[in-house]
């Protein structure tokens, strides 16, 4: 953002009565996602009524409030926690003379600051268009878009007013979009060929499934306090300490209210959940509405049909808690997860332990298998003992006789060494000819 930073005041409505504690928690979070977006709040206001007025979402007397504090305040952005109607929007900017953006709008402009990729660039666009698109109906004025929130990605190429034009580049966009899930597919397929379970981190924003991954494999994915630092997945191998390996990837972070432009757009990123054999749910265990967050994770893996897919919950921070608090949040209940561990991913504590549950959350599909492995065969071996359950070896002069469970998939690499396999052979071998 150039120049002074956008000074930004906060307002929310109250119309459905969610209680005090948990919209000043939303206008919390509200204040992260504006400081994120580089944005100085200055102040914030929640209004009680009914329901949203048609015209201005807040009341008319409300509005006059703002606009007599837009001077003694000095802020030059108002930033509200619900999506606004463009109608609404237009209407709020003419009679206050500021600029008004949403939680949507606040949310695509963070994504168009953190998407590195080309494929998050891409994502981000195609939303931020289709966000942009009935915004111009009737009105066709961008001349708001001059800087800072809502001016970046396609505000910054002026790809402006004319509908047509914004059409043409979001059918553009959504082929290319299409290619991406189509080279996905194929990345995906390919780690099929070398068959590990895959592990998807799922989590509200900033609850530490990046800290997380990089303490489990020593990556350098980006992590810090702040909102959506990581848009763009990040896939490593996990060794657990049942010696099965496992891929794991990071995703992109959830959020209550979030853009359904972005669930869209980011559903090429999100086919990891949709494709993973189990998720790994990480939730900061302190914070005071991780219930509600939790529940934010579950309605998208619900869109996502996922939500039935096996689950390890990890109460991320658990160093920060009291013990009577830690064992407070351990008592609750937690299901769907089967299971629940306390960790804290910055200081590297209960991984182990995490790690154990997820080796014995993940579906087995383990069939017996016994097999003479030749002594060329050390990649074999070394399969069977990191990704199988060996149950009896034996060293012979033809190999070495190993007993066990291994994945069903597994099976096709491990068919020519078969016991079964290996007698027929024998037994063809020496049987006379003609009987």
């Amino acid at each position: 953002m150039n120049g002074a930073r956008e000074r930004a005041y906060l307002v929310a409505l109250d119309y459905e009565n969610q209680g005090v504690a948990a919209l000043e928690e939303q206008m919390l979070e509200l204040g992260e996602l504006a400081r994120t977006a580089g944005v100085s709040v200055v102040g914030t206001d929640i209004q009680r009524r009914p329901r949203p007025d048609p015209a201005l979402f807040i009341g008319s007397g409300k509005a006059d409030a703002l606009h007599s504090l837009k001077h003694e305040a000095g802020f030059d952005l108002l930033v509200f926690n619900e999506e606004l109607s463009p109608r609404q929007q237009r209407n709020l900017e003419r009679k206050l003379e500021v600029k008004v953006i949403d939680r949507t709008e606040l949310i695509l402009d963070i994504f168009a600051q953190r998407a590195r990729s080309k494929e998050g660039r891409l994502q981000v666009e195609s939303a931020q268009l289709h966000y942009l698109l009935p915004r111009l109906v009737g009105g066709g004025d961008l001349s708001r878009l001059g800087g800072g929130i809502g001016t970046r990605g396609p505000g910054e190429q002026k790809l402006e007013s004319d509908r047509r034009r914004i059409r043409h580049r979001i059918r553009e966009l959504d082929k290319e979009i299409k290619e991406v899930r189509a080279q996905r597919a194929r990345r995906r397929e390919g780690r099929r060929r070398v068959p590990y379970p895959v592990v998807a981190i799922v989590g509200y924003t900033n609850s530490g499934k990046s800290t997380l991954l990089n303490a489990l494999t020593q990556a350098t994915v980006p992590a810090q306090d702040a909102l959506f630092v990581t848009l763009d997945p990040t896939t490593r191998l996990v060794r657990l300490p049942n010696r099965h390996e496992v891929l794991m990837t990071d995703t992109v972070g959830f959020i209550q209210k979030l853009p359904t432009g972005l669930v869209a757009a980011f559903k090429a990123t999100l086919e990891e959940v949709q494709e993973a054999d189990l998720l790994l749910h990480v939730l900061d265990a302190t914070r005071f509405n991780g219930r509600d967050q939790m529940e934010a994770v579950h309605e998208i893996l619900s869109d996502l049909e996922a939500l039935d897919k096996p689950m390890v919950l990890a109460l991320n921070k658990v160093d920060r808690l009291s013990p009577d608090a830690r064992r407070g949040v351990l008592a609750q209940d937690w299901s769907p997860a089967r299971a629940v561990m306390p960790i804290s991913a910055l200081k590297k504590e209960g991984l182990r332990e995490l790690g154990q549950a997820i080796g014995e959350v993940l579906p087995g599909d383990f069939v017996p298998i016994e097999v003479v492995l030749p002594y060329s065969q050390n990649a074999r071996q070394a399969e069977f003992h990191a990704r199988g359950k060996v149950e009896a070896v034996d060293y012979r002069a033809d190999g070495v006789a190993m007993r066990g469970r291994l994945p069903r998939r597994l099976l096709p690499r491990f068919e020519p060494f078969l016991v079964s396999a290996r007698d027929d052979a024998h037994e063809s071998a020496t049987r006379p000819a003609g009987s």
